[in-house]
């Protein structure tokens, strides 16, 4: 019966590293759709309104990329971990 728990709960964990990832991806897709074609490249003689415009796109974009690549390094790296202490786990019941 421990065993099943046990089981579930892995199972469940995963679940939710494998959902960590995705947001991280799914934030470092909207990154670069901000930074590439809602900012694009900018005009050689833009008026002020279109650079600040420009200027928020970017900044937004430039967030959004980090964020994503961190949450999806860091989820990465709890997924290795977790399979890491999943092997030990089971070669020390063994």
């Amino acid at each position: 019966m421990n065993d099943t728990k046990t089981t579930k709960y892995e199972l469940y964990l995963s679940q939710i590293i494998n959902a960590i990832i995705l947001a991280g991806m799914i934030l470092l897709i909207t990154g670069f759709y901000y930074c590439v074609i809602k900012a694009g490249i900018p005009y050689q003689d833009p008026p002020l309104e279109l650079q600040i415009q420009y200027a928020v796109n970017m900044g937004i974009g430039r967030l959004l990329v980090k964020n994503g690549f961190l949450i999806s390094v860091c989820g990465g790296i709890a997924r290795l971990l977790f399979q890491w202490l999943k092997a030990n786990r089971r070669h020390m019941l063994v």
